[in-house]
C-alpha cells in the first residue's frame, strides 16, 4: 500500500504525532509502516539483535540508543537479519555502520549518522518499553510511518481507515 508521511499528516492531524527531523535514510527502502516494538539500550547492541533474531510480523523496531555517537548499533548483519525475519524497518536513536551494504538490503532504515565503531555486547538495556526521543514516545503497539519526509506516529493502524482516500481522491483499498 502506498502511502506518504505527509498526506497521513494532513489526512489524520489529530491522530499523528510527528518525530522531529534528526534521521537519514539508509536502507533501501525510503517508505515503510508498522507496529512499533521497542529496545531501550546504550552502547550495546545484543539486544537490538536478539530483538531482530524474532519474527518481525511486518513490524518497526525503535531503538533508543541515547542519541550516542560512539558507536554503531546496527550494521549490515543486523539489517540482514531484520529483512530475514520479516521487519519491515528500523529507526535508530544513534548511530549504524556497513551503511552501503545497508542501502541494498529491501528493509527501511533510519538513524542519526554513521561510526565504523562496533557496540559492546553485554545484553543491557529493556525491551518493548516506552521511549522517548525526537520530541515524542514511541510506545510498543503503536504504528509508525516513515518516508523521505520523515516520521510520524499513531496509536492506531490509519491505513486500514475504510474511508481512506488517495491524492486522486479515489479510495483506496
Amino acid at each position: 500500500m502506498t502511502f506518504t508521511t505527509a498526506d497521513l499528516s494532513d489526512e489524520f492531524e489529530s491522530l499523528v504525532k510527528i518525530a522531529e527531523p534528526l534521521f537519514q535514510n539508509y536502507g533501501q527502502l525510503k517508505s515503510y509502516y508498522g507496529e512499533i516494538a521497542t529496545v531501550k539500550v546504550f552502547e550495546d547492541n545484543l539486544l537490538v539483535r536478539k530483538t531482530l533474531e524474532t519474527e518481525g510480523r511486518k513490524r518497526v523496531l525503535v531503538v533508543d540508543g541515547g542519541a550516542s555517537m560512539k558507536v554503531a548499533l546496527v550494521g549490515d548483519q543486523l539489517a540482514q537479519i531484520a529483512y530475514e525475519n520479516g521487519w519491515t524497518g528500523i529507526v535508530v536513536n544513534g548511530c549504524i555502520r556497513d551503511s552501503a551494504e545497508i542501502a541494498r538490503i529491501p528493509i527501511g532504515l533510519k538513524a542519526l549518522n554513521t561510526i565504523p565503531k562496533k557496540s559492546i555486547k553485554k545484553g543491557l538495556g529493556e525491551v518493548d518499553v516506552p521511549v522517548e526521543f525526537a520530541g515524542l514516545v514511541f510506545n510498543p503497539g503503536d504504528y509508525l510511518y516513515a518516508d523521505l519526509d520523515g516520521v510520524i506516529v499513531s496509536e492506531k493502524n490509519l491505513l486500514k481507515s475504510p474511508a481512506r482516500r488517495s491524492r486522486t481522491g479515489k479510495r483506496e483499498t
